[in-house]
Parts: structure tokens; C-alpha cells; sequence
């Protein structure tokens, strides 16, 4: 018996298959294991994909509406990709922070007030009940995976709705203009320039596509800092589509939260603007507007007939601390004095603002703040020779004719649905963002982590 037992001990056939089993087995444990992990890598993508676009529409409707307001659309978007009866509650009100981003240290810091920035953290875990089921790795006592994701956006506001030229169309420069370093030109369309313009250090000139550039014969050579201030950038002129909730916090609730001209919360806020029942300017007899009648602190409202009716603000015509909205067309003369105040005309003419020569738009102190001027029009604007503007704005949902004096800008922000057309010999200077800080304004938004 002794030796049968010997001879089947020393026996080595069969070996294969048992070796066979064994890898066998290892495979199965590896590819149970890919599984789990492939598992989590699929919810973690998920995850990111649902709180980046649950961040993107918190910090969005955070510009206009409350706190509360936009978590409750961040939690209705995060639901919407990752259903809650299949998922479990991956956001949760307490998991999106408002406050702000520093992009040098990537650091968040945490301020409900906010509307700068909104971290976002979306996550399956199991102390939420909602952990990422394993296979494998539950014979090892880990039932569950814990998968997290974070997003941050933030709201930026671009350079050159701050301080320079922005148009859904063509923007035309003509000959022998100086553009002041950090001065920008932006172009839905293209820009057209002429020769003898000069272009110093940080100018920005954008279009979608900078090769669209018009030049003339002489090419960059006869346009000093052109080619260096070429980029290829595009915008939606998100501020053009705001045109009515400025209007409706003017003239419809001036007080309120989002859009008021007298709610300090607002990104509208004018605070010398000091009493919210509008003065009624007769529109019917002269021309000259009669400046008696208005009033500091307060919003006028104008009428007119028709669309081809204007009023003057003539020669020593003083506009201080106040608001005028009107449907005519507006003429500026040499000698009137605009400054600290709002002028709307929803007139849509060609020329709803319109000036001979000579005019000044806000207070040259030299970048101070306060002193500047917001002029918007649903119509276009056109002011002839001799233009001189300080940190103010006009915005245009039509055309913007322009032709600056030789000296005469500092801090300007134009803004036009239609094309902007720039004459010869002008100066545009910059401020550095120094008095301009009462710009309208749309904010844009980045994801920053």
C-alpha cells in the first residue's frame, strides 16, 4: 500500500489545470476589482459633470436673485442629471458655498453675501445612504465607495466692456487716432483701420477671428501697435439684453433688490438718486428743455409725440445727481454740463442722441470717482467732432458714431448692437478701471476649478 500512495504523490499530471484554477481565480478577483474601480471612476465623472452644471446655473442666477434662489436651481439642475430616486441626494443645499476664488493660492473663501464665486461639491457617499455599490471589494468588508467631486465658477466682468470700444458689428477706426496703453477694441465682426493710428503698449484689438483684420495698402506699418494688440476673442454683449431691466428698475421699481437704481443691493444702484416718484417733463411746446425743472435726486420722465420729435439740452443746461427717461431723440450742445446721471431714450432712430460738436460727458477730475454719466439708447447715437467723455458710458442697441477730441477722453465705455464708426485725430486714454466702477455691467462666468 505504501508504494501506491508514494507513486501518486510524486505523480505531476494534472498540475496544469491546477495552476489554470488558480489564475482563474486571480482573474476573477483583478476584474471584480476593475469593476469596482471602473465603477467609481464613471461616478466620479458624473458627479463633476452634474456640479459643474449645477455651479454654472448657481452663479448665474446668483447676479440677479438671492442666495436661496439660486441653490434652489443648482439643486434642480443637479437633479435633473443625476435623479435623485436613482442616485440619492448628490447636492445638497449646505454643499454650495457662495464667496470668493483667488486663482494665485486656488483657495476658496466662504461668504453666503457673494456673488462672485459658488463652490459647488457633489458627492455619493455612504453616510448619505447613497454610496457607489461594490462587488469585489465587499468580500473585503468595503460595501461601498465614497466618490466626491467639486466645481468652482466664477463671475468676471472683460476689459473691454470696462474701458474701450465693443460692437456686434464692424468697428471702424479712421486715421491718426491715439489709443492709450490698455485701451481695447472688440469686434463681433472684424475691425477696419485706416492709417497713422498709434497703439501703445496694451492696447487689446479682438475680433472672432484676427486674420479678418481690414487694413489699409500700407498694412501694419502705418498703424504702430496694431499688430502687437491683435487677439482673437469673442463675446456675447450680454449687457445689450439688459437694457430693459435697467429700464424697469428705473422707471417700473427703483427699489428693487436686483435691478432697483435705489436698492443698494443692486448692480444698478445710483445712490444719489434720493426719492423714487418720477417728475413728469412736459414733452409738447420748445425744443430747449428747461432746467428749472428738473431736480437733483430724482428720476424725470420725458414724452414726446412721436418718434421724430427731439429735445436740446442746450448751453448751460446743468444735469447733476439725477435721471432722465424719455422717448425722444436728444440733442446735446457745446455748454451743457452731464455729470453723476443716468439718460435713457428708448427712441429707436438712427440719431436718438446726437451732438454737433463739443460736448463733454462727465467730470474731468482726472479718474476720480463720481462725476460720470450712463447713456443708453434703443436707437443709435451720433456725436460729430470734438467729443469729450470722462469715466462714462454709452451704450447703443443700434449704431455709435464717434469722434473724439484731440484730448478729450478719458475712460470711456462704448457699447453697440450695431457698428461703431471712430473719425480721425482722437485721443483714448484710460483710466485703469479708476472712476469707472458705476459701469452697466453684465457679468460673465468661468469655470475656475
Amino acid at each position: 500500500m505504501r508504494h501506491p500512495f508514494r507513486s501518486f504523490a510524486q505523480r505531476e499530471d494534472g498540475g496544469i489545470s491546477a495552476l489554470s484554477l488558480q489564475m482563474f481565480i486571480g482573474a476573477l478577483a483583478f476584474g471584480g476589482l476593475a469593476v469596482d474601480f471602473g465603477k467609481g471612476v464613471t461616478s466620479k465623472t458624473q458627479l463633476q459633470i452634474a456640479g459643474d452644471a449645477a455651479a454654472h446655473a448657481a452663479i448665474m442666477t446668483r447676479e440677479t436673485k438671492s442666495a436661496e434662489e439660486a441653490k434652489e436651481v443648482a439643486l434642480n439642475v443637479a437633479a435633473g442629471n443625476m435623479p435623485n430616486a436613482k442616485y440619492g441626494d448628490v447636492l445638497t443645499e449646505e454643499n454650495i458655498n457662495f464667496g470668493y476664488w483667488d486663482r494665485d493660492t486656488e483657495v476658496f473663501t466662504v461668504d453666503p453675501a457673494s456673488s462672485e464665486a459658488v463652490l459647488v461639491t457633489t458627492q455619493q457617499v455612504s453616510a448619505n445612504g447613497n454610496g457607489v455599490t461594490t462587488y469585489m471589494m465587499r468580500l473585503t468588508g468595503l460595501s461601498e465607495l465614497d466618490v466626491t467631486a467639486g466645481a468652482v465658477f466664477e463671475s468676471y466682468y472683460p476689459t473691454c466692456f470696462n474701458e474701450g470700444m465693443v460692437a456686434r458689428e464692424p468697428v471702424d477706426i479712421q486715421s491718426n487716432n491715439l489709443f492709450g496703453s490698455g485701451f481695447c477694441i472688440h469686434s463681433q465682426d472684424h475691425a477696419a483701420f485706416s492709417s497713422g493710428n498709434l497703439l501703445e503698449d496694451k492696447v487689446v484689438v479682438s475680433m472672432p477671428d484676427k486674420r479678418d483684420i481690414e487694413l489699409p495698402s500700407s498694412g501694419f506699418e502705418s498703424n504702430d501697435g496694431l499688430e502687437q494688440a491683435l487677439r482673437d476673442a469673442s463675446y456675447q454683449i450680454k449687457i445689450l439684453a439688459r437694457i430693459n431691466d435697467i429700464l424697469g428698475g428705473i422707471v417700473t421699481d427703483p427699489t428693487d433688490p436686483a435691478i432697483g437704481i435705489m436698492a443698494p443691493t443692486s448692480r444698478y444702484y445710483r445712490p444719489y438718486v434720493t426719492d423714487a416718484s418720477p417728475i413728469d417733463i412736459q414733452g409738447t411746446g420748445a425744443t430747449s428743455l428747461d432746467g428749472s425743472k428738473f431736480r437733483a435726486g430724482r428720476i424725470h420722465v420725458l414724452s414726446c409725440k412721436n418718434d421724430n420729435s427731439h429735445k436740446q439740452l442746450g448751453s448751460g443746461f446743468v444735469m447733476q445727481n439725477m435721471v432722465l427717461v424719455t422717448d425722444c431723440r436728444l440733442q446735446f450742445n457745446a455748454g451743457a454740463v452731464i455729470e453723476d446721471s443716468v439718460i435713457i431714450t428708448t427712441n429707436p432712430s438712427d440719431k436718438a442722441f446726437y451732438a454737433s460738436s463739443n460736448i463733454v460727458l462727465g467730470r474731468d477730475d482726472d479718474c476720480a470717482g463720481g462725476g460720470d454719466v450712463q447713456m443708453i439708447a434703443l436707437g443709435g447715437v451720433d456725436f460729430a467732432a470734438g467729443t469729450s467723455v470722462f469715466g462714462s458710458q454709452i451704450i447703443a442697441a443700434g449704431d455709435i458714431a464717434f469722434a473724439a477730441n484731440a484730448n478729450g477722453i478719458e475712460g470711456v465705455s462704448l457699447v453697440a448692437g450695431g457698428r461703431i464708426d471712430v473719425t480721425s485725430n482722437g485721443y483714448y486714454g484710460v483710466c485703469g478701471g479708476a472712476g469707472m466702477n458705476n459701469n452697466y455691467a453684465a457679468a460673465y462666468f468661468r469655470l475656475a476649478r
